[in-house]
């Protein structure tokens, strides 16, 4: 049987790789590393750049985001400036979206698969909400909403499905949210359901939603158009 003195080096280092693993983003192990987009070699995030050719411009993007976005049918345009924007977030573990919102109009449900968001309200009202995991009843899948006025902050927790909706149909509003991964990623839960390419079958849908097959005909017939940008 292992000494107390390994027996807790073990359990410490241990501990310090779970930390690791469920990390959103890899910590950088340099000041940084700048996406390097011409690299062939492919891994988990990207190859940096020979830091001798880094310069100011791998960390800037002239993005505008003080300019209003034209909305979609669904009511929001969702500006997301990640590492696909600028190099120099590679490894950083943030990004940040403009959201426009029109009169009533929404950022409809949705998870961000890599990344905690944490939202403020630049101009306007939001009314937002997020839905927890499955748990054992009586609290399954807990909603918890709030209505956010101007200058308000609201954390939607990573992974969880949540939305924002402007319940005011003569003004926009406008709201600003950090990520904490350099890619979160987006799904749309409609889009990922009823819009999928291929289809997934309406016996399973239909099965799962306890309605006729010919709703999820429908349901999937429709277009449905990305929001992000």
């Amino acid at each position: 049987m292992a000494s107390s003195p390994s027996f807790l080096l073990l359990a410490t280092l241990l501990a310090l790789v779970s930390w690791q693993a469920v990390a959103s983003d890899p910590g950088p192990l340099q000041d940084f590393c700048v996406t390097d987009m011409h690299s062939p070699v492919r891994v988990n995030g990207f190859v940096c750049k020979n830091p001798m050719e880094v310069n100011a411009d791998d960390f800037f993007k002239a993005a505008a985001l003080d300019k209003p976005r034209v909305t979609n049918k669904v009511g929001s345009n969702v500006t997301l400036i990640n590492v696909m924007q600028i190099a120099g977030l590679n490894t950083l573990g943030i990004s940040i979206a403009r959201i426009d919102y029109a009169p009533l109009g929404q950022n409809p449900p949705h998870t961000h698969p890599r990344a905690t968001e944490i939202l403020t309200v630049l101009e306007g009202t939001l009314y937002v909400g997020f839905v927890t995991s499955n748990q054992p009843a009586p609290n399954r899948n807990k909603f918890l909403s709030k209505v956010l006025n101007k200058g308000d902050v609201f954390v939607f927790p990573v992974g969880l499905i949540h939305f924002q909706f402007n319940p005011n149909p003569h003004k926009p509003a406008v709201a600003i949210a950090a990520l904490s991964s350099q890619n979160p990623g987006a799904i749309t839960i409609a889009n990922a359901v009823f819009g999928s390419d291929p289809q997934i079958s309406d016996d399973v849908l239909a099965k799962a939603f306890q309605v006729e097959k010919n709703t999820i005909d429908w349901l999937q017939a429709q277009f449905w158009e990305n929001n992000h940008n």
